[in-house]
């Protein structure tokens, strides 16, 4: 085997064990190295410039997440605990994080500092049940600024892509999925092999089976998490995950425009960036109180989501305005 590759064997048994899941945290941690770890972002340029100065002026840019997840290699693996499903909340993986043993807490945090003193880790070392609280309560702030208005956009490509997989594995079988995943994936004579430098699986140090996650943020790499006795994670680039920024045009703003009326329509269309009401009343040319009342009639019917950013309030388009927009 190449010095640079990796092999994860698989049993029938593994093979049986293999599924798909949809992680949030994953997106937490892969988004936030992204804000943190490529200066040109590339296709996630739009979605950075957006959210980056609301990290900063939170102070998330140096708070746990700075120090557990760095821009480049190891990250602590008690953030992303194995989904119980193929669509968990954010709610509950938090929960899971919350529950991580300590000894794991503590493995991770020696892995992450490498041998160098633990510096503000230290805390989270010493205590890990009471700072896991504050850890979960800056994963909470960083999801409502970074991640909670785009989730419809990008729930809708994880899922899809989900599908789409699961799909081909009834239709060609596992192994030309695990193929397809990415570049650096190979299926080979009943083993998984990755081409990585830093990033490695071992069916040694797992438990069975193979857990694949699909991620918006994940490219242009694979990430893996190796915690036995739970199944390895494979973390890669979702189908399509390029698409997720880009500005969508409609063609059925005149017929939605006769059902809501034109002003919640053009709030509509504009909301294909997230904005608070003061940006879309300046945008739009309309008044900020009628522009707060067709807010509050769009929210009501599920078209519009609200989420906290500092002293303002961002709204978003949901899944179903997508499609009324898009069909």
């Amino acid at each position: 085997m190449d010095p640079l590759e990796s092999g994860l064997s698989f049993s029938a048994a593994d093979l049986a064990q293999t599924r798909f899941a949809v992680s949030p945290m994953w997106e937490v941690v892969t988004s936030y190295r992204v804000l943190v770890g490529r200066p040109d972002s590339g296709p996630h340029r739009r979605w950075v410039a957006q959210v980056r100065p609301r990290i900063t002026r939170a102070g998330l840019d140096r708070g746990w997440l700075a120090a557990l997840v760095p821009a480049h290699g190891y990250l602590a693996d008690f953030l992303n605990p194995t989904p119980a499903g193929p669509f968990p909340t954010l709610d509950t993986e938090l929960d899971a994080v919350l529950r991580t043993p300590v000894e794991q807490v503590r493995d991770d945090l020696r892995t992450l500092a490498g041998g160098e003193p633990l510096d503000r880790l230290r805390l989270l070392h010493d205590d890990p049940p009471a700072v896991l609280r504050k850890v979960v309560d800056e994963i909470e702030a960083y999801w409502e600024l970074a991640l909670a208005p785009y989730w419809a956009r990008i729930q809708h490509v994880l899922e899809a892509d989900v599908f789409h997989r699961a799909r081909q594995v009834a239709e060609h079988g596992s192994a030309r999925v695990l193929s397809e995943l990415h570049e650096t994936v190979r299926w080979d004579d009943g083993t998984l092999r990755l081409v990585r430098r830093h990033c490695a699986l071992s069916r040694d140090q797992t438990g069975s089976g193979l857990l694949l996650v699909p991620s918006v943020f994940a490219w242009p790499r694979v990430l893996t998490r190796s915690v036995h006795p739970d199944p390895p994670q494979l973390a890669y680039p979702a189908r399509g995950f390029g698409a997720v920024w880009e500005p969508r045009t409609t063609d059925a703003t005149e017929a939605v425009a006769a059902v809501l009326g034109r002003s919640r329509t053009l709030l509509l269309t504009e909301l294909d960036t997230p904005a608070s009401t003061t940006q879309l009343a300046a945008n739009c040319g309309l008044s900020a109180a009628g522009v707060s009342q067709h807010l509050i009639a769009l929210r009501n019917a599920g078209l519009v989501t609200a989420h906290r950013s500092g002293r303002s309030v961002l709204y978003a388009r949901t899944a179903v305005a997508d499609q009324l927009l898009n069909p």
